[in-house]
């Protein structure tokens, strides 16, 4: 078994450099920048200092983040906006600049198309209609819909057009 040499404790000015090389792998935000730089400061009053700096230049943008993390999300079509929404505040993005970001984003989407391109390639190649009528298969999907974030109203609805026993599920989420 290996152990691994805890890295050194970094005073501010180093603290700042690293967090510098931390952004430029990727985006992240206030909150995970903070974790970060917390578990490697000598002084964790440096902490903050370093993250308002990167603030005030601009770096470091919660709104900025949340917006293109969810524009990226509603684009790509797999993911619904409850899961984004979910994403955001798992990554502890403030839930007013999360919900913002992720309503701006899914504004122009149409969710019912959203949940349609979802199950063709969720079950690709399978006769979806023949699929659904199976009633455990149906579940399957809708709990899948579920899971990538889809309302229950539009997974619902889609799932309708492929199955009668459709209707069971709305009985179910009341």
């Amino acid at each position: 078994m290996a152990f691994r040499k805890k890295p050194a404790a970094l005073d501010a000015a180093a603290l700042k450099d690293y967090a510098a090389r931390l952004l430029m792998g990727r985006a992240l935000t206030a909150a995970e920048l903070r974790r970060k730089l917390a578990a490697r400061a000598a002084e964790p009053g440096d902490v903050e200092g370093v993250v308002a700096q990167l603030k005030d230049y601009g770096i470091v943008d919660d709104a900025r983040y949340a917006g293109h993390f969810a524009g990226a999300r509603a684009g790509g079509g797999k993911y619904g906006a409850q899961r984004v929404l979910a994403d955001l505040l798992k990554k502890r993005v403030a839930p007013a600049t999360a919900r913002t970001a992720v309503t701006e984003a899914y504004a122009q989407v149409d969710e019912g198309e959203q949940v349609v391109q979802f199950l063709k390639r969720k079950y690709r190649g399978k006769d979806l209609a023949a699929l659904l009528k199976d009633p455990r298969q149906l579940a399957s999907a809708y709990r899948r819909l579920r899971t990538a974030g889809f309302a229950s109203g539009p997974s619902i609805r889609v799932l309708k057009r492929y199955a009668a026993a459709a209707e069971q599920l709305e009985e179910m989420e009341e």
